[in-house]
């Protein structure tokens, strides 16, 4: 926040998606979708919390706050939100709230492609009793590549199954692997999780060449962003039968009808469902009130993941 505004006696008025508790200091204004609220009451809102949502409609506000200081979601990810961040405001993402249902629903991807769960619920609607043998979590060469809140809490959940797992960061660090070591490890590695921010140094992470590296009968399972995965080289080494893959996210999304993904062997597909659980509603609320408590005091803002110069 700016100077001027630790010193402003006057509450600190947000506009926020859903209705908060008091909060001293604190003035709210709900608005999530529909028509703004009059723009006498937007002129003095500092803080903004973006609906849940990808629809751009969720931005419909933020031409309409000029004393607009903070910009926070309600997503990990922000790279939705940075063409519609005005100058001088400081932008904050969800930092922690969706970690574990991530995280969750990562290693149930896992666990599900590993041990055959779509081809079982298949022969069930066929009434069919289709014993196989599927491959364990157990004793396989695991790969998370990305060690954010996401990435550190997939770990933490993989760790009793008793699978080799490798982390992978940006920078080496105690435990973890550079990303600059990730072709030597990708030889050998059985399964392949993706928890990383999509920017430009990952857009196109996994390209034919990252794939092609995979050993035959490799699962990659993505839970970060879609384009983080180059479509085109999945789709085909899906369709050759050599690689298999779990999806949360795709590139496009939603994903359209006719899209090749939807037919491809070896898919198991997810909705953009990792975040969406019954833990994000209490987490998400728990962070709005703590963030702008902070803010109400002058303290500096949570999760901030783009500080820009603040106007004087």
């Amino acid at each position: 926040m700016s100077e001027s505004a630790q010193t402003d006696r006057r509450p600190l008025r947000a506009l926020v998606p859903f209705a908060l508790p008091a909060l001293e200091g604190v003035q709210t204004v709900v608005w999530e979708s529909g028509p703004l609220p009059p723009d006498p009451v937007l002129a003095d809102v500092r803080v903004h919390v973006l609906p849940y949502t990808f629809d751009p409609g969720s931005f419909a506000a933020v031409a309409h706050l000029p004393a607009l200081e903070v910009l926070q979601t309600l997503t990990a990810g922000y790279e939705h939100v940075l063409g519609h961040l005005p100058a001088g405001v400081t932008l904050c993402n969800a930092g922690g709230v969706h970690d574990d249902s991530t995280a969750e629903l990562a290693v149930a991807l896992v666990l599900a492609a590993q041990r055959g769960l779509p081809d079982f619920v298949r022969a069930q609607d066929r009434h069919e009793w289709a014993h196989a043998a599927y491959p364990s979590l157990a004793d396989r060469r695991v790969v998370v590549v990305g060690h954010g809140g996401v990435g550190r809490a997939v770990l933490a959940r993989l760790a009793p199954f008793g699978c080799q797992v490798t982390a992978v960061a940006r920078s080496a660090r105690d435990r973890v692997t550079g990303v600059d070591r990730l072709p030597s490890l990708l030889p050998s590695a059985e399964v392949v999780v993706l928890a990383v921010p999509l920017t430009p140094s990952t857009r196109g992470l996994v390209d034919a060449g990252f794939l092609a590296a995979l050993p035959d009968g490799a699962l990659l399972v993505n839970v970060s962003r879609g384009p983080v995965v180059d479509t085109t080289a999945l789709v085909a080494e899906l369709r050759s039968g050599r690689l298999r893959a779990a999806l949360d996210v795709t590139d496009p999304e939603p994903l359209p009808p006719g899209h090749p993904l939807w037919d491809c062997p070896g898919l198991l597909l997810s909705p953009h469902v990792g975040g969406d659980s019954t833990a994000f509603a209490p987490r998400a609320r728990r962070l709005v009130v703590d963030q702008l408590t902070r803010l109400a005091a002058g303290e500096p803002p949570l999760h901030a993941v783009v500080l820009p110069t603040l106007q004087p």
